[in-house]
């Protein structure tokens, strides 16, 4: 499956459903984000279970600011609504791969458990 589009109009809808979403935020300027560009799309293509969303960030100022994207390319990785990886840079073909095997690999009942305790445990924001 090609990489979609993320806007601000579909970002939410996209990271909160079930299953892997990983985001590369990106612009036509950043000359290392179109040197990954052919690696994200050939990740897309070869995992077709796994939503590959790429968010350029001249066009969504909004979603750039709200996660703080500072250095492009990002990527971002999502499981059921989660965020578990943040990274900037580049991926190698086969670092991308590593990330994909570790992320399908995660008990995500565990996940779930430990983020529910960490926000059990956090003070409650004004």
């Amino acid at each position: 499956m090609a990489a979609v589009e993320i806007t601000k109009d579909n970002f939410k809808e996209t990271v909160s459903k079930e299953g892997i979403v990983i985001l590369d935020w990106w612009a036509a300027w950043c000359g290392p984000c179109r040197a990954f560009a052919p690696t994200f799309e050939a990740a897309s293509n070869k995992h077709a279970d796994i939503v590959f969303g790429k968010i350029d960030t001249d066009a969504q100022p909004e979603l750039s600011g709200a996660f703080e994207i500072r250095s492009i390319p990002t990527l971002m990785v999502f499981r059921d609504g989660i965020l578990l990886f943040e990274q900037a840079g580049a991926l190698p073909a086969a670092a991308l791969e590593d990330l994909v095997k570790q992320v399908r690999a995660l008990d995500m009942e565990q996940v779930k458990k430990e983020v529910a305790q960490r926000r059990a445990s956090e003070p409650p924001q004004a």
